[in-house]
């Protein structure tokens, strides 16, 4: 009788072992908030004794998470800062491990009915720091340019200044918005409006045609043109972990980049890394 009731109180230890499971917390850029939802998803389902908890915020309050210890995984649409970097290893005596994920044509957006097809990168940093006000200096019709763009806790808003206006400030004019959701929907309600973010999100909207210069072709984010270096203005999407994973967060990264998470990369609109 003994021998049976150890066996049953064995059972439900083990049982409730399996129950608790492992949870990993996932936050950062909004740019990747879907992609990272939906990578959640399917590995829970493959694996049920796994929970991953998925949330947005930006690229900076993803990375400020990292580093005060409140998230495993920070996502980012930019890389790491140094002065970021430091702030890891005075505290755990580590820079973090940066994965590539995904990568991403940074889109221009503008509304479907806007008679305008195509910018340089030159033009995009005159509209962007205020410099270029009204869409017939580029081609459009006689009217102000509305600008959308991203508020500064986001990667997206970072890598934008840092590779298309050159580390010059954005023009006061600019409205910042709390996602690129919010961007996308903005610019297709607003017939003179432009905005930047994530190719994935570009529902409802036009994207515009990104040149060099003036003496090349245009390109829209597509997934040939992304691979191919053609369109301008392409980035990485990371993850980054304060230390080499192990256990269930490494299977989970793993899994990420195989072939079975880089398709979903795919599927959501983004690009995989190989």
């Amino acid at each position: 009788m003994k021998k049976i009731i150890a066996l049953i109180a064995l059972s439900a230890l083990s049982f409730g072992f399996m129950q608790k499971g492992e949870t990993i917390t996932v936050k950062g850029s909004d740019t990747m908030v879907i992609l990272a939802q939906r990578w959640a998803e399917l590995y829970m389902s493959k694996h049920p004794g796994t929970t991953v908890q998925v949330t947005g915020g930006g690229s900076g309050t993803g990375i400020s998470a990292l580093i005060n210890g409140t998230t495993d995984i920070c996502n980012a649409s930019r890389p790491m800062k140094k002065t970021e970097k430091e702030k890891l290893k005075q505290r755990y005596n580590t820079l973090g491990v940066e994965i590539k994920a995904a990568k991403d044509g940074l889109a221009v957006y503008v509304n479907e009915n806007l008679p305008v097809s195509e910018l340089t990168l030159a033009q995009l940093k005159s509209i962007y720091t205020g410099e270029t006000t009204n869409w017939k200096e580029v081609g459009g019709p006689d009217a102000r340019i509305i600008i959308y763009g991203r508020e500064n806790n986001s990667g997206t808003y970072v890598y934008f200044k840092d590779n298309v206006l050159e580390g010059q400030d954005y023009s006061p004019r600019v409205q910042s918005l709390p996602g690129t959701a919010a961007v996308v929907n903005a610019v297709g309600k607003d017939q003179n409006g432009i905005g930047y973010g994530g190719a994935a999100y570009g529902k409802g909207i036009k994207f515009i045609k990104v040149k060099k210069d003036a003496k090349t072709p245009g390109f829209e984010p597509t997934a040939e043109n992304v691979k191919k270096g053609d369109y301008p203005i392409t980035r990485f999407l990371y993850m980054y972990t304060r230390s080499k994973p192990s256990g269930a967060m490494k299977e989970f990264i793993d899994w990420i980049l195989s072939p079975e998470g880089q398709a979903l990369v795919t599927k959501v609109g983004y690009f995989p890394v190989k």
